[in-house]
């Protein structure tokens, strides 16, 4: 029996869940445009452990959302990850945050596209198949009306994240499917998380740093 501590801090929602065997016991989000991570994430830490009965000693593992996404909040899940793996001597898990988001979609025949902002016109994206499994590398690209037009062409094509609104504004493409307000949450980890425990795939504590993508932006 896994019991895993799962932190999504990549975009503005602080989101932490308990995870027993793949499965949430206990969870506490908020997302704010202030980013209120720092005060927030070892208040909702303690928050769940206390709601699911778990001893903090009794963690598995801790997993966190690895990015790509805001650099201050990817430092400060990162950061409270590894400084809870050294204290507890337990494995750390880290998980797309891209494919942590994409884990919001169910669907047959259809590709799925999770878009993150990045400022201005640019986002962060990579593409999965229905099954969610990754068909495209994560990259940064700047939007314009003909993005993504070869899955597009293929099938019919859902993009969520907030970066999708900016693509829903210019995309005159009718194959394309848009589910806004949906943020990358810790409640998606916890399948991810549980099914690299099982294999032992998990990173070096001391070397690991989150998947920035790009340089420094600020938020």
């Amino acid at each position: 029996m896994a019991i895993i501590l799962c932190l999504e801090t990549a975009t503005t929602n602080c989101s932490v869940a308990i995870a027993v065997d793949g499965k949430i016991k206990a969870i506490r989000e908020e997302n704010s445009q202030k980013f209120s991570h720092a005060e927030k994430l070892h208040v909702f830490v303690e928050a769940v452990l206390e709601e699911a009965k778990i001893d903090k000693k009794n963690l598995d593992a801790v997993a966190v959302s690895k990015g790509p996404g805001s650099y201050t909040g990817l430092r400060i899940g990162v950061s409270a990850a590894k400084g809870l793996c050294f204290a507890l001597d337990i494995p750390l898990i880290s998980t797309l945050t891209l494919e942590v988001l994409a884990q919001q979609v169910q669907c047959e025949n259809c590709y799925v596209i999770p878009l993150l902002d990045a400022r201005r016109m640019e986002v962060y994206s990579c593409v999965f198949n229905a099954e969610k499994k990754q068909i495209r590398e994560t990259k940064a690209e700047i939007l314009n009306e003909n993005s993504f037009s070869d899955f597009l062409k293929e099938h019919k094509t859902i993009f969520i994240g907030d970066g999708a609104v900016k693509f829903e504004a210019i995309c005159k493409n009718e194959s394309a499917i848009f589910q806004n307000g949906l943020f990358p949450s810790s409640a998606d980890m916890a399948r991810l998380a549980e099914a690299k425990y099982k294999i032992s795939d998990i990173e070096n504590v001391a070397y690991f740093e989150p998947f920035y993508l790009k340089g420094f932006i600020l938020g």
